[in-house]
């Protein structure tokens, strides 16, 4: 699909029921028309790593997700060696009196192709997009690695030679932000953090999501959850925990939220015993009368 401009692909991420701010379907346009990665900043489970999903599907091309975690290395991220088959090959080679050469251990057939090789491999007939997802969970180590890939979207592997990508891929790194990305790594990108929805763009998210939700139960639930991100808990609540709050709801038969019905199912929404122990009771029956309250 290609977007002729801005508000063609906010509708096409409006139609794929994500519900977008402009200045964020500015930063993917351009992202898509220049070529470059996009780096996306903000609390966790507003809708960052969906971007990614909705674009594949857009692009009608392939995800590929890179999960970041403290400790990836190059065998993880990019590539490793097969070496139970290298080593089956050589018996093989040995019951038939030859000797396997280095050249043909290592070569293509041998090859694990992690993520980011499967990225940018010449086989490919269009772009893929590739997530790397969370990246700060990742060590410094790894993220300079990272920039060397992004630069020049190849990679060298000493057996083989130097991939480079026939088709550059669509690049969505996202953060948490748990630590500081460096700054030679987001000047590569475009960048673009997505904060906490309004009460309008988050309700239009529940009835695209969860259109089975009661429309009393749409806008009591955002409500809710809109009061809980004013307190000061340990884990405020994110897109993500709204949608799949509602749709437990839904699940249970509700049309409209009850103190006792809250209560039960806060573990849902909220992460920590903390929490939950200071919303439940009082708390509750409090932002309840606050959220009915409101027009």
């Amino acid at each position: 699909m290609n977007f002729k401009s801005i508000d063609d692909l906010h509708a096409a991420l409006a139609a794929q029921n994500y519900i977008a701010e402009r200045g964020l379907s500015t930063a993917i346009f351009l992202a898509l028309k220049l070529g470059r990665p996009l780096f996306l900043e903000g609390e966790a489970g507003v809708g960052k790593t969906e971007i990614a999903k909705v674009l594949a599907a857009l692009l009608d091309t392939d995800l590929i997700r890179l999960q970041c975690y403290e400790g990836l290395d190059v065998s993880h991220a990019v590539y490793e060696w097969n070496y139970t088959r290298q080593m089956l090959s050589m018996r093989l080679a040995e019951t038939r009196g030859e000797h396997a050469s280095e050249a043909q251990l290592f070569g293509p057939e041998f090859l694990l192709k992690r993520p980011l090789l499967q990225a940018i491999e010449e086989g490919r007939t269009k772009s893929p997009v590739l997530l790397i997802d969370e990246l700060d969970r990742s060590d410094d180590e790894f993220e300079a690695f990272l920039l060397e890939v992004l630069s020049d979207f190849q990679i060298t592997i000493p057996e083989i030679g130097t991939i480079k990508a026939k088709h550059t891929p669509v690049v969505i790194v996202t953060s948490n932000r748990t630590r500081e990305v460096h700054d030679a790594l987001k000047r590569r990108c475009l960048y673009y953090w997505i904060d906490y929805p309004s009460f309008d763009k988050e309700l239009s998210i529940v009835r695209a999501k969860v259109p089975q939700a009661s429309e009393q139960l749409a806008r009591q639930v955002t409500g809710f959850v809109q009061e809980l991100r004013r307190l000061d808990l340990y884990k405020l609540p994110g897109v993500a925990e709204t949608l799949d709050w509602i749709t437990a709801l839904v699940t249970l038969d509700q049309q409209a939220l009850h103190p006792s019905v809250v209560d039960e199912t806060l573990g849902v929404i909220l992460k920590y015993q903390d929490d939950v122990e200071k919303i439940k009771g009082g708390q509750t029956q409090n932002i309840l009368a606050h959220v009915k309250a409101t027009p």
